[in-house]
């Protein structure tokens, strides 16, 4: 039975991640775009298939792998995330840059851009708090909750960043994905929280 869990799961993560951005990848949109563009295009919709990945590994709801495994994962996931949106940016710089330095400087006339960048930074900030955590000593409970808070503006300000641009990806897997991410991203955070808040004792 936890074989049969763990194949349906997986092979769900595996639609839900993979459908988009092999949409993205053949969608006639990209026959006369720059390869830099094309590249930033593609990195964003993997970026966001991490995201779904990412809450789901923090918990034991990817049947078939230990915890202890999936929480490492988590953390090599958090830094795929960052190269792929590096990627992105990097791609968009190079293709258009007064558009992509418009955007930085939130003074892009597109909505979707300042949901882009806002997730952009808060993923900064998650990054250098993982990075200075031991530093930082933060009890379990604050550690828990700025994290976990950074996780959710990244991922709404990426969801509504994905919405609003109609580009490569299919509307119905593009809308599919970003609803399963938000899902499972509250999900996972509520759980994450009330555990926490619970198993610490000051």
């Amino acid at each position: 039975m936890t074989r049969a869990l763990a194949i349906l799961a997986w092979g769900a993560v595996a639609i839900f991640v993979g459908v988009p951005v092999i949409v993205a990848a053949l969608s006639p949109l990209h026959a006369y775009r720059s390869p830099s563009y094309v590249a930033a295009s593609l990195t964003g919709v993997l970026g966001l298939g991490v995201l779904l990945i990412q809450p789901l590994l923090m918990t034991n709801w990817l049947a078939g792998v230990s915890l202890a495994r999936l929480r490492r994962w988590h953390q090599r996931s958090g830094a795929v995330l960052v190269v792929l949106v590096a990627i992105h940016l990097g791609g968009l710089l190079i293709a258009s840059p007064p558009d992509a330095i418009d955007a930085l400087l939130l003074r892009s006339p597109t909505p979707f851009s300042v949901w882009g960048v806002t997730a952009m930074w808060a993923l900064v900030l998650s990054a250098l708090l993982v990075t200075l955590r031991r530093k930082m000593r933060l009890n379990p409970t604050t550690w828990s909750a700025i994290h976990n808070g950074l996780a959710l503006v990244v991922v709404l300000g990426t969801v509504i960043h994905a919405i609003q641009i109609e580009g490569t990806m299919g509307t119905f897997s593009k809308w599919a994905l970003c609803l399963a991410v938000l899902t499972a991203s509250v999900a996972a955070v509520v759980r994450a929280q009330f555990r926490t808040f619970f198993r610490w004792k000051p």
